[in-house]
């Protein structure tokens, strides 16, 4: 607002200023006289000014005279459309709880109707289960007159709750003999699955036994057979080495025989237990005894040829 209103005055301030003298006859004035007009002109331009800005500043009052009037009526105007968005909010608040509260109501109704249903079934079946007591009652009756007269005649008993109780105790014992047997029955199968298993894997271990004592046998008999061949080796080898013991002995005496008889002829008294060198001795007397008889031979022929040429 400032800023247009130094622009209002701006703009009557250089109309003022811009409004044209009136001719004058003289133009020839004084500087005297042309300082006077110019602050005549000045007074006026500034009492035009003065008026201009009371009117505005009265203008302008008057405007925020009717501005305050329309801010106060905008508030007054907020006031209420806040009272009225209120009035709807608390309007459609209350129609919520309203709608609310007949959903609940409904809902309550469709419980109870529910709870109105399973009363009924409920009661038509306790009404069957009534009847039906009803005839187990018509049919223990018999059981009840029965009980009565073994009360009336047994002298152990003297109320059926008694009665009641031995029959109890006499089936709780029935059925614990009963589970005991049938646990001893399950033992007994569990024992006997045991044995037969036991037997089946002796009996395959005698299975086996045997098997192995028919390959045992078996390589028994190959070893008697191997056994029986050696031995008679062994005899031929036993009786083979008597033979030529004894061919060795002969032999060994024949040398001996032989190497005294060398002895003999050469007239020494060397005795030599080995027989091989004996035979080394026999060997080089026999040698020697070649040479000295193909000597006499050579002679013999040399002296038979000489008597012959001659």
């Amino acid at each position: 607002m400032a800023v247009n209103l130094e622009d209002y005055f701006r703009t009557i301030f250089e109309d003022k200023l811009l409004v044209k003298m009136p001719e004058r006859e003289d133009d020839q004035l004084t500087p005297a006289t042309r300082l006077l007009e110019k602050r005549r002109e000045m007074s006026e331009v500034e009492q035009a000014l003065t008026a201009q800005k009371e009117e505005f500043q009265m203008k302008m009052e008057s405007l925020q005279q009717r501005r305050e009037e329309l801010e106060r009526k905008e508030y007054q105007l907020k006031e209420s459309l806040l009272k009225f968005d209120k009035f709807l909010k608390e309007n459609d608040s209350k129609r919520a709880r309203a709608l609310k509260k007949a959903s609940e109501e409904r809902d309550m109704k469709r419980g109870k109707d529910r709870e109105i249903n399973r009363l009924r079934d409920d009661t038509g079946s306790l009404a069957k289960v009534r009847d039906k007591m009803q005839k187990k009652l018509a049919k223990y009756v018999a059981f009840q007159q029965y009980l009565d007269k073994v009360l009336e005649k047994a002298e152990e008993f003297q109320e059926i709750r008694e009665i009641i109780a031995r029959y109890d105790t006499l089936t709780a014992t029935h059925q614990d003999l009963f589970e005991r047997e049938a646990k001893n029955q399950e033992k007994y199968e569990q024992e006997k699955a045991r044995l037969m298993k036991f037997t089946e894997e002796k009996n395959n271990e005698v299975l086996n036994y045997n098997n192995q004592l028919a390959q045992l046998q078996t390589e028994l008999e190959r070893t008697q057979s191997i056994a029986v061949k050696w031995e008679s080796q062994w005899t031929h080898i036993k009786n083979t080495a008597a033979t030529k013991t004894l061919l060795l002995g002969r032999i060994k005496m024949a040398t001996h025989n032989l190497f005294m008889l060398v002895n003999g002829q050469l007239k020494t008294t060397t005795v030599i237990e080995n027989t091989e060198r004996q035979l080394e001795k026999i060997q080089t007397f026999i040698q020697d005894l070649s040479q000295i008889t193909q000597e006499i031979k050579k002679g013999e022929t040399a002296a038979t040829t000489s008597m012959t040429t001659s």
